[in-house]
């Protein structure tokens, strides 16, 4: 890709070196239990009221004291990287960035503003609003905070144990989630969502296949406009990208974890599917062309 020295993002949140705070992210709640033991039921509660008082008083936030939202204040240290890290930070700063040129533009074609998510660096682990985030996990987005949530030690198991090599491979992946934003601002995944109260597991786990295909072909929207707008694709680079897409569909995954395949359990698409999706966008780069939901075949 033709990545160096473009624009890079202003969304990017950088934790990499976040440590913890005093009472954010839980921490009234793990105090309770040594505040009873030496003040009993009613000191307890005397105690827990004056915090909530606090809150009020301060204009903070009473669910993040309780620790039932993400941690705020995060205290960062320093962060230690190697020049290959900080020069993958500076890669996908920029293909945010080019991510929000794509979509700035089709939205203003429907004359709609489209809202920029964050994208949120971490190691090990880290809190979102949908929960605590970890690097076993791989990249996801979170609808609630409109955030995607990286450990960049994924781009090394997306090379060596997906064989799936090539910053373009890695910039599909950033496309994709940055997909699941665009379905979040477009009511597609509460839509989703609401089709899914009271189904079975095999159908809420068709209509989750359906929505991660659409993802694909709204990353391979932005690699359209990427290539025949800014002229950001190089020889080799569409190829990078089919390969991410096909290595990490739910046959394969499944075939290399336990041996065979259950494609009812599939939440994310075949490998093939994953390919057709991502080149239905790469090709037509409309966002019409991508309803997973109203095709016969996908």
């Amino acid at each position: 890709m033709r990545w160096r020295g473009n624009r890079q993002s202003n969304n990017i949140e950088d934790r990499r070196g976040a440590g913890g705070n005093t009472l954010s992210g839980g921490g009234l709640l793990r105090l309770l239990p040594l505040v009873f033991r030496f003040l009993g039921f009613k000191g307890t509660v005397i105690v827990a009221l004056g915090f909530v008082g606090y809150t009020f008083l301060s204009g903070g936030n009473l669910n993040t004291i309780l620790g039932l939202a993400p941690e705020s204040n995060v205290v960062t240290k320093e962060v230690k990287q190697s020049p290959a890290e900080k020069k993958m930070v500076e890669f996908v700063s920029v293909v945010l960035a080019d991510t929000e040129e794509t979509w700035h533009t089709l939205f203003k074609q429907y004359d709609e503003k489209y809202k920029e998510p964050g994208l949120v660096l971490f190691r090990n682990s880290t809190r979102s609003s949908c929960g605590l985030g970890k690097a076993a996990m791989g990249p996801f987005y979170c609808p609630a905070d409109q955030k995607v949530y990286i450990d960049l030690s994924f781009f090394n198991d997306l090379k060596q144990r997906h064989k799936a090599p090539g910053d373009f491979a890695q910039a599909y992946v950033i496309a994709h989630e940055v997909g699941h934003h665009v379905q979040t601002l477009l009511g597609i995944s509460k839509q989703v969502h609401q089709a899914k109260k009271g189904k079975t597991k095999s159908i809420a786990n068709s209509l989750s296949v359906k929505q991660e295909l659409q993802a694909d072909c709204f990353a391979g929207i932005w690699a359209h406009h990427a290539a025949r707008v800014r002229n950001l694709l190089e020889a080799g680079d569409v190829d990078e990208g089919l390969t991410a897409a096909s290595a990490i569909g739910d046959d394969r995954l499944q075939k290399q974890a336990q041996g065979y395949v259950v494609p009812e359990s599939f939440t994310h698409g075949s490998s093939a599917q994953r390919v057709r999706w991502f080149k239905v966008g790469l090709n037509s780069g409309l966002i019409k062309a991508c309803n997973t939901f109203k095709t016969a075949s996908l």
